[in-house]
């Protein structure tokens, strides 16, 4: 009898996480798109309702390719943006070897265009490379850098997992150290870790990813810990943070409780 119960028990279980898993791996190819209103009392009256479309954790390799991010482009695409920001953890491999995966990129479309930082993923393979690959396919990479959009300053910097490599981490002074503080400040930085960094330099809103949400139980207890802010919006100072859970996975693409996503964000005026 108790070998009966035994094995009944290890049955269910075995069937109860098989389908978790089957959901996981269902759920993580199934972008959803989050829309997400941000009051910045700065911004231009202009500008408002100003929509940007953020975007993180693609992990493009060998589990997730071409359709994958063709179906990340037709997302954010949907969306009808007036920028796009892809936010770190592009890629996993090299980019021989991910030429044809990466190619649907070159379709986003946004009027102000779309910019690119790189996330922890990028400095596992040649980073200098995809910086400059992602260039060719129209994306513009903020590499401790600024642009000076029509409203607000869009500024990006380079990860964390950069310190002491030949690309560099992130120079927070180079990519805003000189700007004009009655500007309206957006700043890319995949690590959610680095709005700590964005506040002391005055940003008003940073945008982020490197989490997943968590990705899936229990490792979301795991991300809690390690950072300020798990997903969504949050508000550090007078600085706001927005984290997506991002449109890829990384290891098994499975997701559990964390669905990946496309998020648009549409900014209102404090006017």
């Amino acid at each position: 009898r108790r070998l009966v119960v035994a094995r009944g028990i290890a049955v269910a279980t075995g069937v109860v996480t098989a389908g978790f898993m089957g959901y996981g791996t269902y759920a993580a190819r199934r972008l959803v798109t989050r829309h997400v209103s941000v009051m910045l009392p700065r911004l231009p009256r202009a500008a408002d309702r100003y929509r940007i479309a953020v975007v993180s954790d693609i992990h493009l390799g060998p589990l997730l390719g071409r359709a994958h991010c063709q179906r990340v482009v037709d997302t954010i695409n949907r969306t009808r943006p007036d920028l796009v920001t892809v936010v770190g953890d592009l890629v996993d491999a090299e980019v021989d070897d991910l030429r044809s995966a990466v190619a649907p990129l070159a379709g986003i479309e946004a009027a102000d265009g779309v910019y690119y930082v790189t996330g922890n993923h990028e400095y596992y393979v040649d980073t200098a490379a995809w910086v400059d690959h992602v260039r060719e396919l129209g994306l513009r990479p903020l590499a401790n850098a600024r642009d000076e959009l029509a409203h607000f300053d869009l500024a990006g910097v380079n990860d964390v997992a950069g310190e002491g490599s030949d690309f560099g981490g992130p120079d927070f002074e180079a990519a805003l150290g000189d700007r004009d503080p009655d500007r309206v400040s957006v700043l890319m930085a995949h690590q959610p870790v680095q709005i700590h960094d964005a506040v002391d330099h005055g940003v008003d809103l940073q945008l982020s990813g490197h989490t997943h949400g968590g990705q899936m139980w229990p490792l979301n207890y795991v991300a809690a810990a390690a950072n300020p802010t798990l997903a969504g919006l949050d508000r550090y100072g007078d600085t706001q943070l927005y984290v997506t859970r991002g449109a890829g996975a990384f290891g098994p693409p499975v997701r559990i409780g964390a669905d990946p996503d496309v998020t648009l964000l549409e900014l209102r005026s404090g006017d």
